[in-house]
C-alpha cells in the first residue's frame, strides 16, 4: 500500500497553527517522537525521564519499550504534565481514542488535509529517513519495529527527482 508523504513544514504548520497546548503535545509526540496514538494516550507523568518516554506493555509485546523525543518538546510535556496530572500514575492526557482521532483529524483541516494518527507516525519514519538516519535507528529507535521489513513498508516511495538529488549528494 501507498501513503501519500506529508513533508515536514506541513507538518510544522499543522503543529504550529494548533492552539491548545494538550492537542499540539499530542500531535508532536506522534510526529516527532514516532508514538502511535495509543501509547500517546496511555502516557503517565511517572513514564517521563527528560527525553526519554517509557511506554509500559507496548503494542510489541515486551514488557517496556523507550521512546525518544527532542528535548523542547521533552520540557513542553513536562510542564503540561506537572499541570494536569497529581499523581504520577496519572495520564497525561486521559482522553477517548476517538477525541484523539477527532483532533488529528481536525489539526489537519487546518491546512486542507485528511489527516489521520499514523499519518503522523509514518511522517516521523520517512522524514528521519529522508535526512539521513540510518534505516536500523528509524527502525529499531523510532518505530520501535523488531522487522525491518515492517518499518520498509512505512516509508513513502521516491522519485525520481529526489533519487537523482540522493545520488548527486552522495556521489556529487
Amino acid at each position: 500500500m501507498r501513503w501519500e508523504i506529508i513533508e515536514k513544514g506541513t507538518i510544522d504548520e499543522i503543529i504550529f497553527r494548533t492552539i491548545k497546548n494538550r492537542n499540539r503535545l499530542m500531535l508532536e509526540l506522534m510526529a516527532r517522537g514516532g508514538m502511535r496514538v495509543g501509547e500517546v494516550l496511555k502516557l503517565r507523568l511517572k513514564d517521563l525521564q527528560d527525553q526519554k518516554l517509557t511506554l509500559e506493555n507496548p503494542k510489541s509485546g515486551k514488557e517496556q519499550e523507550t521512546v525518544f523525543i527532542p528535548q523542547k518538546v521533552a520540557e513542553r510535556l513536562r510542564d503540561y504534565a506537572h499541570q494536569v496530572c497529581k499523581n504520577p500514575e496519572d495520564r497525561i492526557f486521559p482522553i477517548s481514542y476517538e477525541a484523539a482521532r477527532m483532533i488529528v483529524l481536525k489539526a489537519g483541516n487546518l491546512v486542507d488535509l485528511h489527516l489521520r494518527p499514523h499519518d503522523l507516525r509514518r511522517h516521523a519514519a520517512t522524514f528521519a529517513s529522508r535526512s539521513g538516519v540510518p534505516i536500523e535507528i528509524v527502525s529499531k529507535i523510532i518505530l520501535r519495529h523488531s522487522n525491518l521489513s515492517t518499518t520498509q513498508r512505512y516509508l513513502g516511495t521516491i522519485n525520481d527527482t529526489e533519487a537523482i538529488r540522493w545520488i548527486d549528494n552522495l556521489y556529487g
